[in-house]
């Protein structure tokens, strides 16, 4: 299938120069650097903010997950987030006559709503980044307590839809509020959203909310990566990639027909660390073991 009859079944008139690259993995994964990483290639852009998740939620902001099936991508909503891959590309773009960039978007919501994405993006390649949940979940519960960061959410806030700009900023502050109040210290709702999650949370404690989320998250993109192209996905386990960043930036490059030089790569990952594998927690209950036992084995983890 080419890529103008994809876009027609987009149903959007708003047309891509180049297929985005999506980074998909569950929060703490590492996509983070990933998406740096990239970014610091020529020709590779972003926008300057950590996730655009108010953007991918347009249309559908009251929807109480981040589960959204492909239903959800109505015209309206497929025309106003290509819109903003369209813009990003344009202003971010590259230097008269150089190829069109790539867009590299990452937002970890996504890893559960792939078919979404996909309605959305027809084009689109994905790198799907997987890391051994249990080092996730000790850095989602540092997350969770860290203190409010005014830079990060500014940030983040140039890119709300202005029609949703009062509903984001009650329900922020809403719960801000509730991380006061908590026994724990710690965001009753940060990172993806998934369904059943306001029930765990009621009844588990902090170490099995993260777990089940990063659960949820792997599964919900496996089951939607097994309906799609394989040539459109790189799978990358977080681990490969921080032994050996510049072989994988390499593939990476040629994934996207960006090849690029050994000397580049390898100036590109120089700040690239492993010092975080294996450093979380390995003594989990058995009820909090039990959400991530499956995807665990799934992925390669023992």
């Amino acid at each position: 299938m080419n890529m103008t009859r994809e876009i027609r079944q987009a149903g959007s008139a708003v047309t891509l120069d180049t297929p985005p690259l999506v980074i998909i993995g569950a929060g703490r994964s590492g996509t983070n650097m990933l998406r740096d990483c990239l970014t610091r290639l020529d020709g590779f852009v972003t926008w300057p903010c950590d996730e655009i998740n108010y953007i991918w939620r347009y249309g559908n902001r009251s929807e109480s997950t981040d589960e959204f099936p492909a239903s959800l991508a109505r015209k309206e909503v497929i025309d106003f987030i290509r819109s903003r891959f369209a813009d990003i590309a344009r202003r971010q773009g590259t230097a008269p006559g150089a190829e069109s960039p790539i867009v590299v978007e990452k937002t970890c919501a996504n890893s559960l709503r792939v078919p979404f994405i996909d309605a959305v993006l027809p084009e689109a390649r994905y790198l799907y980044l997987v890391r051994d949940g249990r080092d996730v979940i000790d850095s989602a519960m540092q997350r969770r307590k860290a203190p409010l960061d005014l830079r990060y959410i500014a940030a983040k806030a140039r890119y709300v839809p202005v029609t949703d700009l009062p509903y984001y900023a009650g329900s922020y502050g809403l719960t801000r509020l509730k991380k006061l109040l908590s026994k724990e210290g710690a965001l009753s709702v940060w990172g993806p959203r998934f369904e059943g999650m306001q029930d765990i949370a009621a009844n588990q404690d902090l170490r099995a909310v993260c777990a089940a989320q990063w659960a949820r998250c792997i599964e919900k993109s496996d089951e939607a990566f097994e309906n799609i192209a394989p040539e459109r996905v790189l799978r990358i386990h977080y681990e490969d990639f921080v032994r050996s960043p510049v072989e994988n930036l390499e593939s990476i490059a040629a994934f996207v027909e960006r090849p690029i030089s050994t000397e580049f790569a390898a100036r590109v990952a120089a700040d690239v660390r492993v010092g975080s594998v294996g450093k979380g927690t390995r003594a989990f209950d058995s009820g909090t073991l039990s959400f991530m036992q499956n995807a665990l084995s799934q992925h390669g983890y023992s």
